[in-house]
């Protein structure tokens, strides 16, 4: 029962944070070191969302879960560092 469970939260984050870096997208008017910085978050948040894919077909489903909510928590991060637009999407995104 906990594994159904934990596959069904797994296919869960999976989805959120795959919404999240679809719709997300990098501010227009920053500067060019809000650029580079915002361009690092979302590397990181990427990059968490692929280890996480890896961890998944490899059963590693707990791993899976850590890495999904890694990447959105960058996400939530660029947003909260006005770096990213989230489109006022406050169901994927916490927005003040």
């Amino acid at each position: 029962m906990e594994e159904e469970n934990a596959n069904k939260k797994v296919e869960k984050y999976e989805k959120i944070t795959r919404n999240a870096l679809e719709k997300i997208e990098i501010k227009k008017e920053l500067t060019k070191k809000e650029q580079i910085i915002a361009n690092r978050f979302m590397e990181m948040a990427k990059n968490y969302y692929a280890d996480a894919k890896y961890f998944q077909k490899q059963g590693k489903i707990l791993t899976a879960i850590a890495a999904f909510s890694y990447a959105h928590a960058w996400l939530d991060a660029g947003i909260r560092a006005e770096l990213f637009d989230g489109k006022e999407d406050d169901k994927l995104f916490t927005i003040l």
